[in-house]
């Protein structure tokens, strides 16, 4: 039997937030010296101030109208729970684009973009440059609530969204995506090219090559900047990697914990000149917390990445047209060489400023470059 599509609306418990309220009044901060700084992790001042005005300033109930303000969904695929937005354009013809998040991010990162997207003439575009909006929770996330079996590892995802694209009806769509979204997008454009013209990433990939591959200074200086990052900065991926349940346990039960967990990325992988608050609002970053905190889904969440790293299923060919959006501040940034022989590269476009988050870090660049590259496939839908 088919499963049904859903209407959603999100509507926390009120005893849900007072329990947070308390659990943040009660937070006991670590100790701290004066040197410390975000190269050791979030610093316990920003943390204590942070916290205080998540307890005392944030209002969940205006984010939560702002997240309901799009048409939302649940439906269930392979037996998991899948929580999208479907925000509809009002042109008929428009493009239907899937966009997709990664870890530590949610659906907030698209929040910006959306409108853009769905009603270009409203943001210097035309009803030519018009898409449909499918933006899901990743299986575990949010509001697509823990899995709760072994096996939903990103390829498992890959084929669950292609599922919930045909479930919509949409015979001929586009995708984009960058971390886990990247990962789930490549094996969307190889895996279902009948039905997913072209897809477009701001963090492609690609396994080195095997033979000697000219690289010019740029690539090196990036190389050997993912070096430094794999060697300073990708702890958290090794213990996600193997003890998800370990961390899990610490991170679901102290909301201050998790915020400093997330937020240091928001930090580290952004281009905010060094401080999150350069770049992202506080109620974005708290809004996006909370996706994690309400649904008690960071575990499952984390998870993610011990069963990928246990499927050890290798990436993807793709063949159909591919957008490369290239921001500054992204850390996984490979020679242009290496991607083009994992993917049918038709545009290379390298962006003046943004990272790791760029949806939401420069919606206004992050839309421009969508429209350019869409234009060039349009025409053959």
């Amino acid at each position: 039997m088919t499963e049904p599509i859903e209407p959603f609306r999100i509507h926390v418990d009120e005893r849900i937030l007072a329990d947070l309220r308390d659990r943040l009044s009660r937070t006991r901060f670590s100790g701290s010296f004066d040197e410390a700084g975000w190269q050791d992790g979030v610093p316990t001042a920003y943390l204590r101030d942070l916290t205080t005005y998540w307890q005392d300033g944030y209002d969940w109930r205006a984010q939560e109208a702002a997240l309901n303000r799009f048409d939302q969904f649940t439906t269930r695929i392979d037996g998991q729970p899948i929580h999208f937005l479907h925000a509809r354009s009002r042109h008929a013809d428009a493009l239907p684009l899937l966009l997709t998040h990664g870890w530590p991010g949610s659906i907030v990162e698209f929040l910006d973009v959306i409108p853009r997207l769905t009603d270009p003439e409203a943001w210097g575009g035309t009803g030519d440059d018009a898409f449909h909006v499918v933006a899901p929770s990743l299986p575990g996330y949010g509001f697509s609530g823990p899995t709760t079996e072994p096996g939903w590892d990103i390829a498992r995802i890959a084929r669950a969204f292609i599922d919930l694209m045909a479930k919509l009806g949409y015979d001929d769509y586009v995708a984009q995506g960058g971390d886990w979204g990247a990962q789930a997008t490549t094996r969307i454009g190889a895996w279902d090219a009948a039905h997913c013209t072209a897809i477009h990433l701001n963090m492609p990939l690609a396994d080195p090559p095997t033979d000697e591959v000219p690289l010019s200074a740029a690539e090196q200086a990036d190389l050997a900047a993912l070096a430094d990052f794999r060697r300073e900065e990708s702890g958290y991926a090794s213990e996600q990697g193997t003890k998800p349940q370990t961390l899990g346990a610490a991170l679901t039960d102290s909301p201050a914990g998790l915020l400093a967990w997330i937020v240091e990325k928001f930090c580290t992988w952004s281009d905010c000149d060094g401080h999150p608050e350069q770049t992202f609002s506080r109620d974005q970053l708290l809004t996006n917390v909370m996706m994690y905190w309400v649904t008690g889904t960071i575990t499952s969440s984390m998870r993610l990445y011990r069963e990928t790293r246990l499927s050890r299923e290798t990436l993807p060919t793709v063949t159909v047209p591919t957008g490369i959006a290239r921001y500054p501040k992204e850390p996984l940034r490979l020679p242009r060489a290496w991607v083009e022989r994992q993917y049918h590269v038709t545009r290379w476009a390298d962006l003046p400023r943004g990272g790791h988050f760029a949806a939401m870090e420069q919606p206004e660049l992050f839309v421009d470059d969508l429209r350019s590259f869409f234009r060039t496939i349009r025409p053959s839908r």
